[in-house]
């Protein structure tokens, strides 16, 4: 219903109470009767505006909704309202969102490369934080405004979001709602890699790739809460610092250094765990350089990601080169090989309450928290999508549900259509580019077309020449006897 409606309902409301109010005056003779009609007339009265004043209330309820439309460029995950209360089902709760998480995982969606996430349109988002607005029936250990962290499947990038109570985490004092929506999936998914499949110990060690993203952070984070262990952390030069400061004892630069060679340096025997988001060949160099009982523990396959649309061959390149090892190999070796995926953790309620049981106690000790590198708004999620593709961010990237003022919006808008013509320009290079390289293999193809034409025109001569020679070695004896 819009908002125009609604005052022309109201009215015919009214006329029509008024309507019924009058009927028992012009027919007074009708109380005499045994039966009692005009009784249940007014009960019925009675309860219609009852009825149609809560349809406009649950009807007009609206709230912003980020919706992925389709796969494809930062452009494809749009701002839409939606309409309409959503129900409470037993042992669920509405939560007012305040703030979302971006992860990696809703890059790779946004290409269609993650298969979790519901064929659009969709609303993605994997975690959030806000305040518990409504509980259904069922629902004991939640009541209404308490302050909570969200892991979910998908749907949380969005004003209000209906959840299974399980799915919902009590903030500890002091942690705000940035914090705890940039909590769950980066400090869950480095929780359980290092102590449920990496069992880490004092005196280990720990490769970390992308040291300067959520789950790195939260990994060297954890890293420190066991005595001894060195960790090594890949990232660009201009994050080294940030990082060593967050516990890296050993930086090194992917970009300009090959980091196998740069762990056997300093540790020739190897490593006891190696995390990996990349996929591909690294995981190839990850389990090379495992020593004996170490553990490789695979995560994503980020080199599947290049550009903001997908890229089919680094795609295909990935799963080409993609690891694959024999039991014997892993029994010789004394090495192992693991998998960890949090998406397909999401009925392991238990589980999942454990392991962020023991993150928020570390958080209540001051040994785990969360690095927010930067906040969007929710009109400026394609911004906050490109940041953390082109490797711009140093910690978490948060989506704020408070709308943008008139003026930022006026401002953000510009800056839309300014990148629209910039990757408009990007996409026209990119063709020009291609028919120039198409013309210039036409035109090596001319050449050697024409190289060929002059070949044979030459092997033509030759055999021309050669004919000549015949012939006249043929004439040489007739000449001789005349």
């Amino acid at each position: 219903m819009s908002g125009e409606d609604a005052p022309a309902q109201q009215q015919n409301a009214e006329e029509q109470k008024n309507q019924e109010t009058k009927k028992p005056a012009e027919e007074p003779k009708a109380e005499t009767k045994p039966d009692s009609p005009p009784a249940t007339a007014a009960t019925e009265a009675a309860a219609a505006p009852a009825a149609e004043e809560k349809a406009p209330e649950e009807e007009t309820f609206t709230y912003r909704s980020l919706v992925l439309t389709g796969y494809g460029g930062y452009d494809k995950v749009k701002l839409q309202v939606k309409k309409g209360k959503p129900a409470l089902k037993a042992g669920e709760v509405m939560v007012r969102v305040k703030m979302c998480g971006l992860n990696f995982a809703d890059l790779m969606a946004r290409q269609g490369l993650y298969d979790r996430l519901p064929s659009p349109p969709v609303t993605p988002g994997m975690e959030c934080s806000g305040i518990i607005e409504a509980v259904g029936e069922e629902v004991t250990d939640r009541k209404v405004g308490d302050k909570v962290l969200v892991l979910n499947r998908s749907g949380l990038w969005q004003e209000v979001a209906v959840v299974p109570a399980t799915h919902t985490f009590i903030m500890p004092e002091g942690m705000s709602f940035e914090e705890a929506a940039a909590l769950p999936v980066n400090y869950i998914t480095a929780y359980m890699m290092l102590f449920d499949f990496g069992h880490l110990r004092p005196n280990q060690s720990v490769l970390v790739h992308m040291a300067a993203g959520g789950v790195g952070i939260a990994a060297t984070q954890l890293c420190r809460t066991v005595s001894d262990v060195t960790v090594f952390g890949t990232a660009s030069a201009s994050k080294h610092e940030v990082i060593t400061e967050g516990g890296v004892n050993h930086a090194i630069d992917y970009r300009t250094k090959d980091y196998v060679e740069e762990v056997r340096k300093i540790s020739p025997k190897g490593l006891d765990i190696v995390l990996d988001p990349l996929g591909g060949s690294d995981t190839h160099k990850g389990y090379n350089l495992l020593k004996p009982m170490g553990k490789l523990i695979s995560y994503g396959a980020a080199n599947m990601l290049s550009g903001q649309k997908k890229n089919l061959l680094a795609v295909a390149k990935t799963w080409y080169h993609q690891f694959s090892v024999h039991s014997l190999s892993l029994i010789q070796g004394n090495r192992s090989v693991c998998g960890f995926h949090l998406g397909y953790l999401d009925s392991e309620t238990e589980l999942i309450a454990q392991a962020m049981d023991t993150i928020l106690a570390l958080y209540r000790q001051g040994k785990v928290k969360p690095r927010i590198d930067s906040t969007f708004h929710l009109e400026q999620v394609g911004d906050a999508m490109r940041k953390m593709q082109e490797r711009n961010n140093i910690g978490k990237i948060v989506l704020t549900t408070e709308p943008m003022k008139e003026e930022e919006l006026k401002k953000e808008e510009a800056k839309k259509d300014d990148k629209k013509k910039e990757d408009k320009k990007k996409d026209d290079k990119k063709k020009d580019d291609g028919k120039k390289e198409e013309k210039k293999k036409e035109e090596k193809k001319e050449e050697k077309k024409e190289e060929k034409k002059e070949e044979k025109k030459e092997e033509k001569k030759e055999e021309k020449k050669e004919e000549k020679k015949e012939e006249e070695k043929k004439e040489e004896p007739k000449k001789a006897e005349n």
